[in-house]
C-alpha cells in the first residue's frame, strides 16, 4: 500500500479531524469525580461510534468504574495493540484558567497555534493521532496496513482500579505482536522520541507519633520528644552527601546504561540549562556525576513530596505536635523490586525511631520499572520512519514518569510497547490552561501513517 496519498488525505482531511477531536474536548470525562460518571461513559460511546465509522468492530466492555473501549479491525498483517485513555484529570482550579476547560478552541501564542482545552494533550489529542492515520489508510486504501485492536481506557488518571482484572480476563482478545501507547511526548520540539524505559514507582506515607496529644511547648518543650524533629532527621538520612540513596539494598537491579545509549542521549541536542532555567533553577541536584538525562530516565531516586503536622495555620501557635507526617516517593529503574524496596525502606525507619515514638506506614502503589526490547526490529523501523516526519532523528529516550500499563501489558500479556507521544514540555498536562500543539496533532498523525506503513512492510 503507497503511503504518500495516505499522508495527502491527512493534510487535506485535518480541518475535519480538528472536529471530531473538538467534540471529544467537549465531554468532561473527569474519572476521579463520581459526577462525571455520565460523561465518562458520553466519552467511550463517543469512541465506540468514531471507530465504527472507520469499519472498527468496537464495543465498550463494563467495569466496576468507567468502560473500557475495545474494537479490532483489519485482516493482514502485523498484529498491533494501540493503547489510549479517553479520561481527564479534575480542572480545580478553575479560577486559573482562561477559558472554559471543555470549550476547547484553536489559539494563536508566540510558539504557533495550539489546542487549549482539557484533555487537548492527555491524552485526547494524542489517542487521536492514531485513530485519524487509520481513518486515513481505510479512506485511501479501503483498509488497513495492519491487524489492529484499539484499546482505550477510561480510569487512567484515577489509577487504573480495572486495568489488570481486566488484562487478565480478557488477555486471549487484547494480545498482539506489539502494543503502541501514545502517552508521550518530544524530546524538544523537533526531535521526535520513542521510549523505551520507564521507571517504576512506590508510594509510602510515614506517620510519626510522640505524645498522645498535641503539647504546649513551653510546659513540655525539651523533655518531651518531638515527632517533627524525629521526621526530620529520618528524612535528613535518606541521602548521603553524594546524593545517592541510603535505603539498604536499594541500588539492587539498578543497571549501568550502555555507552552507545549515553552517546544517543548526548547527542539529542538537550540543554540542562534550559530545562532547569525553565523552572527557575540553574544547578542540577541529584547524584554526583550522573548527567541530567541519566537521573531523569536511567537513574532510580527518593524524593519527598509532602510534609505535615503541628500548627500550619495562618498566624503562630506554639504547639508541640502529637503527630508528624510525609508523603515520600521511590522512582525505580531496571529490575529493582518495588516490594523489597518498600520493606527495606519501612525496617530503616523503624530502626531510626526514638523511644516514646511509633510509626504508621501507608502504601500508595508499586510498581517495578519497565525497559524494551529494542532488539525488536520494529524498533527501528519505527524510528527511521519517524525521523522521516521530523526536522531531527528520532532518539530511543527513557522517562521519568511512570506508564504502568506498559509493565501490565508485558507481564500479563507478553508483549512489549512502543511509546510515542507527541506532547511538549509546556503542554501543562494536568494544569489549568493544558493545551496540545496544533503541528503535534497534524504530524502526529502523519507519523502515525509512516509507523504503520513501515511496521507492516
Amino acid at each position: 500500500m503507497s503511503l504518500d496519498p495516505v499522508l495527502a488525505r491527512i493534510d487535506a482531511d485535518l480541518p475535519q479531524a480538528l472536529d471530531r477531536l473538538m467534540a471529544l474536548l467537549r465531554i468532561p470525562s473527569i474519572s476521579t469525580d463520581p459526577a462525571h460518571a455520565d460523561a465518562c461513559r458520553e466519552a467511550a460511546d463517543w469512541m465506540v461510534r468514531d471507530l465504527a465509522s472507520i469499519g472498527f468492530d468496537a464495543h465498550t466492555c463494563p467495569t466496576p468504574k468507567h468502560p473500557m473501549v475495545v474494537g479490532k479491525a483489519g485482516d493482514t498483517g502485523p498484529s498491533l495493540l494501540f493503547y489510549g485513555h479517553y479520561d481527564v484529570q479534575p480542572v480545580d482550579p478553575l479560577s486559573l484558567w482562561a477559558r472554559d476547560p471543555f470549550d476547547p478552541a484553536i489559539e494563536e501564542t508566540p510558539k504557533g497555534k495550539v489546542i487549549r482545552a482539557r484533555g487537548a494533550g492527555d491524552d485526547k489529542g494524542q489517542l487521536m493521532t492514531f485513530i485519524e492515520a487509520c481513518r486515513a489508510w481505510k479512506a485511501v486504501h479501503g483498509s488497513l496496513p495492519a491487524r489492529i485492536t484499539m484499546f482505550l481506557e477510561g480510569e487512567e488518571e484515577s489509577g487504573s482500579p480495572s486495568m489488570v482484572p481486566f488484562l487478565k480476563e480478557n488477555a486471549e482478545t487484547l494480545k498482539a505482536d506489539l502494543a503502541l501507547i501514545c502517552d508521550t511526548g518530544m524530546l524538544g520540539n523537533a526531535t521526535p522520541a520513542i521510549v523505551t524505559m520507564l521507571r517504576g514507582l512506590v508510594g509510602e506515607e510515614i506517620t510519626i507519633t510522640g505524645p498522645d496529644k498535641d503539647l504546649h511547648s513551653g510546659m513540655y518543650g525539651g523533655p518531651a520528644i518531638n515527632p517533627i524533629r524525629v521526621l526530620a532527621r529520618i528524612i535528613a538520612a535518606l541521602h548521603d552527601e553524594t546524593g545517592r540513596v541510603t535505603v539498604p539494598g536499594f541500588y539492587e537491579g539498578v543497571p549501568e546504561m550502555p555507552e552507545e545509549i549515553l552517546a544517543q542521549w548526548q547527542g539529542t541536542g538537550f540543554d540542562p540549562a534550559q530545562f532547569l532555567g525553565e523552572v527557575g533553577l540553574s544547578t542540577p541536584a541529584g547524584e554526583d556525576g550522573r548527567s541530567v538525562l541519566e537521573m531523569l530516565w536511567s537513574r532510580p531516586t527518593c524524593e519527598i513530596n509532602g510534609i505535615s503536622g503541628g500548627y500550619e495555620g495562618a498566624g503562630f501557635k506554639t504547639v508541640l505536635p502529637s503527630k508528624a507526617s510525609a508523603k515520600i516517593s521511590f522512582r525505580l529503574v531496571g529490575s529493582q523490586d518495588p516490594v523489597r524496596i518498600r520493606e527495606s525502606f519501612r525496617e530503616m525507619v523503624r530502626g531510626l525511631l526514638p523511644p516514646d515514638c511509633s510509626v504508621d506506614f501507608a502504601p500508595h502503589g508499586a510498581s517495578p520499572a519497565s525497559q524494551m526490547s529494542i532488539g525488536d526490529p520494529a524498533f527501528e523501523k519505527a524510528r527511521l520512519a519517524l525521523s522521516q516526519e521530523w526536522p531531527n532523528p528520532a532518539a530511543f529516550v527513557g522517562s521519568g514518569g511512570s506508564i504502568p500499563v506498559a509493565g501490565y501489558f508485558r507481564n500479563l500479556l507478553g508483549m512489549d510497547s512502543m511509546l510515542i507521544g507527541f506532547g511538549r514540555d509546556d503542554d501543562a498536562i494536568h494544569s489549568p490552561n493544558e493545551k496540545y500543539d496544533l503541528e503535534s496533532f497534524h504530524k502526529g498523525i502523519r507519523s502515525w501513517a509512516r509507523i504503520l506503513a513501515a511496521l507492516s512492510a
